[in-house]
């Protein structure tokens, strides 16, 4: 380009992360079907809907763990070792599940899974916020969540590899865990300094966003309930075990498509008003799907159900961000992955009890009800409180559940300003910044 520097492209913004991408591909092809494959084999056995449960409560309980502590190996070791060590170890499990078939085994492996997959995403979250520039740290977190999410979705498939030897779908997720290691070991980047983050009191994020904090923590019980169960709802209505495995990918795959344009949609409008229209939304597919329908009409739900509900912990984040100061949206982004990831180790136990009273179609009526709460509360809060001036509205952006390393990656996050006065978005007071 004549007379001023060329934007850089798409493919020279995602270059120098290639490797992590591809990393981040392959270990989610190998890993995103595991909370499927255990609790069908867990059923398979004989196993009950609170047992199965409670295994995959154990996962979310290992992501907790792993989102607070697996950041000191990282910054103790480096992040190419820590890496290979948190792969190597969770290759180590995977297989693990093929040699013996126990709950409390299980369980055991299921919580070393969910930790090792959170200290990935500390290496991986924290090493591309290093290398993406302010201008495109935008397109970096769209590409990682592309590659995190289409991995899942056709790892899924790998499901189908389990109709002629029981170990098949358990070997190949290992061999694809264990292939993950190669791009980032063999990478020529520099890997980063992990940095912390200044603290929030959960009180002062609570205060100036009820309904982002509550609807963090409640979509990660919907979410959580849905990983955990939803293959045991597909099997109990009568699908095969491909047609469980297309059931999930579409609902994985109609997540991704719809955030961008529910986030531009709430850019324009009331924020409040497009949460609460999404759970609203959420609670009447979550009905549907209820009353176990079959066909191209499960798989249309299902892609809007995932569609709806994967947008709203990015949608309760922006608009808990909306009302904080510039200084605060980092730490608080942290604090909204670990309400979610606490609520995700709720759902399953939830969710099983209601499969247990009510039969399969019992997991999404517990999402109904946990959707009910939130659009009543939603609607408590549109009532008695002032919105946020459009101006004061921060752009919206898709966020990964993943772990608080991943909110750095916001594009105002590297670039907080010095210690100055600041003006609440909302009330217009100022005070000092920490």
């Amino acid at each position: 380009m004549r007379g001023g520097r060329a934007r850089p492209t798409m493919f020279a913004t995602i270059l120098p992360v290639r490797s992590l991408l591809v990393a981040i591909f392959v270990m989610m092809a190998g890993s995103g079907f595991l909370s499927t494959l255990v609790g069908l084999r867990l059923e398979r056995a004989g196993s009950g809907t609170m047992v199965i449960g409670l295994v995959a409560t154990a996962y979310f309980a290992g992501l907790v763990l792993g989102a607070l502590r697996a950041g000191e190996v990282v910054r103790r070791v480096g992040h190419i070792r820590a890496f290979a060590a948190f792969v190597a170890l969770l290759s180590a499990s995977t297989l693990t599940y093929a040699l013996f078939q126990h709950p409390a085994l299980w369980a055991a492996l299921r919580l070393v899974d969910g930790l090792c997959v959170a200290g990935v995403f500390i290496c991986v979250e924290s090493w591309l916020n290093d290398r993406a520039e302010p201008a495109t740290r935008g397109t970096v977190l769209a590409w990682y969540m592309v590659a995190l999410y289409s991995g899942q979705a056709l790892g899924q498939l790998i499901l189908r590899s389990g109709n002629t030897a029981p170990q098949i779908p358990f070997e190949l997720a290992s061999i694809l865990i264990s292939l993950a290691i190669i791009p980032v070991c063999l990478t020529r980047s520099a890997a980063p300094l992990l940095e912390g983050a200044a603290s929030l009191p959960l009180r002062r994020l609570f205060e100036a966003s009820p309904l982002g904090v509550a609807g963090a923590g409640i979509t990660g019980l919907l979410l959580g309930a849905f990983y955990g169960l939803a293959a045991i709802y597909a099997r109990r209505i009568g699908l095969s075990l491909g047609d469980t495995a297309t059931f999930m990918m579409t609902v994985i795959l109609g997540g991704v498509a719809l955030q961008w344009p529910l986030g531009r949609l709430s850019d324009r409008y009331d924020r409040r008003r497009v949460i609460i229209a999404c759970f609203a939304a959420t609670l009447g597919i979550s009905l549907a799907l209820a009353m176990a329908p079959t066909g191209a009409l499960l798989l249309g739900l299902g892609a809007l159900f995932g569609g709806l509900s994967f947008a709203l912990y990015p949608l309760c984040v922006a608009f808990a961000n909306d009302r904080l100061l510039p200084s605060e949206r980092v730490t608080a982004s942290g604090q909204l992955v670990l309400l979610y990831s606490v609520g995700a180790a709720l759902g399953p136990l939830g969710a099983a009890a209601a499969m247990t009273l009510a039969g399969a179609g019992g997991l999404f009526l517990f999402i109904a009800l946990g959707a009910a709460a939130m659009l009543a509360f939603g609607l408590w809060r549109l009532a008695t409180s002032a919105p946020v001036p459009g101006a004061a509205q921060q752009d919206f952006q898709i966020l990964p559940r993943t772990t608080p390393v991943a909110a750095l990656l916001d594009p105002a996050g590297p670039d907080l300003p010095a210690p100055s006065t600041e003006s609440h978005p909302q009330t217009g007071d100022t005070w000092k910044s920490p």
